[in-house]
């Protein structure tokens, strides 16, 4: 397994701008599929965005395309994701998956086996 630490969060206003970090360690990264998943108070985990460590393969959630980008490092075994123009709507807590299947074809929380502690976002108004 891998294991991921993530850092970044924290409080901005709205059309503020946040970048997460996610810190792997672990055998075999290269095998895994790196992403960000984010969980709002009383609703379920949701997709955010997914890379592979060689940057060829990139996914997001279609309502966060634009905004958000996901990048890696393969130097520094750590994952970014980049947030700009933030809504109070991307309020919840960030968390950084791993996974060494295709998951992000089709994207669910169910079927990542590695997660990071997360890393609580909140936009205000």
């Amino acid at each position: 397994q891998v294991q991921l630490v993530e850092s970044g969060g924290g409080s901005v206003q709205a059309g503020g701008s946040l970048r997460l970090s996610c810190a792997a360690s672990g055998r075999a990264l290269s095998m895994y599929l790196m992403g960000w998943f984010r969980q709002a108070p009383g609703k379920e985990r949701e997709f955010v965005a997914a890379i592979s460590w060689n940057g060829a393969s990139r996914y997001y959630a279609d309502s966060l395309k634009g905004r958000f980008t996901i990048s890696g490092d393969n130097v520094k075994n750590t994952v970014y994701l980049q947030m700009n123009s933030l809504k109070p709507e991307d309020t919840a807590v960030y968390y950084c998956a791993a996974d060494q299947r295709p998951w992000a074809v089709a994207p669910d929380a169910r079927d990542i086996a590695s997660w990071g502690q997360g890393t609580q976002v909140t936009v205000s108004s």
